[in-house]
């Protein structure tokens, strides 16, 4: 149903761009975070090629991207944007509670306001029209049902990401994943999101524990560090590793048929461009693109990896 929406909604807005583009004029302005790590270059990357790709379609439209580094410095190019007209606002927060003030300033003008990924405490048509999200409890769920399924005796350590809500949510799904399996889960540590971090972590892991069977960590970037501690401790114990992101360095190891990266379970940058996508359907097609969209956490695996490689992209 949700990839029916979207493909309605893509569709509305093509054949509505053949007649209104010439006489209807809109500005989407676009805010979200820097690419201070993998995923948000990612994002950016996405955000700057469906902007293209919508003014292409649309000789009517602008679409205005911004970058901010933190919670503050977004607010304002939130407000900066305000000032410049827009009349719809997608905005992917860096740190939502705190930017909640500026997009309700925004949406009490009468814009339409698309939020992406991290929602505010208060997620309600008070703050957005449409809620664009990657599924949290299904990335850790579909994690642990391959290696429950797969490996189905593992010993299995795991690096969560930082101490926030959908890093819960991440585990919680992982948890009911290998519920009712004798998949043993060895320790769970932080990484922080940050291959770095991540790499202590595994070093950690690495000393601790003379048999692993298989690694959980809910970030590509982490796993990245993941791998270098297992080369460099020359472990061959450990069977593979699954991350999550749907980063192009992990989907082509599973393209390629990586031993250590069988899978990836995909959490998309790219979701931002769905968003775009749907606001300018709402804008042009006048089709009914309100309420909440959850991406699938698709299993990536060597028969799709193809459908989800993006060799361009910087993440």
């Amino acid at each position: 149903m949700r990839k029916l929406m979207l493909g309605l909604a893509v569709a509305a807005v093509t054949l509505a761009g053949t007649a209104y583009a010439q006489d209807k004029k809109f500005t989407i302005g676009v805010s979200i975070p820097a690419a201070d790590h993998g995923w948000t270059s990612g994002v950016v990357f996405h955000a700057e090629r469906i902007a293209k790709k919508l003014m292409e379609q649309h000789p009517g439209l602008n679409v205005i991207v911004k970058t901010s580094p933190d919670a503050a410095s977004q607010a304002n190019a939130v407000q900066d944007l305000d000032t410049q007209g827009i009349d719809a606002l997608v905005i992917l927060p860096s740190d939502p509670d705190p930017l909640v003030n500026a997009i309700k300033e925004v949406k009490g003008k009468g814009k339409y306001v698309a939020l992406v990924d991290r929602a505010p405490s208060t997620n309600d048509d008070t703050v957005r029209d449409l809620y664009v999200a990657g599924n949290n409890p299904a990335l850790g769920e579909v994690a642990g049902k391959y290696i429950a399924a797969q490996t189905p005796d593992a010993e299995v350590v795991i690096i969560r990401g930082l101490p926030i809500p959908i890093d819960q949510q991440r585990q919680d799904g992982f948890d009911k994943g290998i519920a009712g399996s004798k998949v043993k889960v060895l320790d769970r540590q932080y990484g922080n999101w940050n291959r770095d971090d991540a790499f202590k972590v595994m070093q950690d892991y690495l000393t601790k524990y003379p048999k692993i069977d298989v690694v959980w960590c809910q970030d590509d970037d982490m796993a990245v560090g993941v791998l270098q501690a297992i080369e460099q401790a020359k472990r061959t114990d450990i069977k593979y590793v699954v991350a999550g992101a749907g980063s192009k360095d992990m989907v082509k190891k599973v393209m390629d048929g990586d031993k250590l990266i069988p899978v990836d379970v995909l959490y998309p940058p790219a979701m931002v461009g769905t968003a775009m996508e749907l606001t300018a359907a709402g804008l042009y097609g006048q089709v009914p693109v309100r309420g909440t969209f959850v991406l699938d956490a698709t299993l990536v695996t060597k028969d799709n990896a193809k459908d989800f490689y993006f060799p361009d992209s910087p993440f």
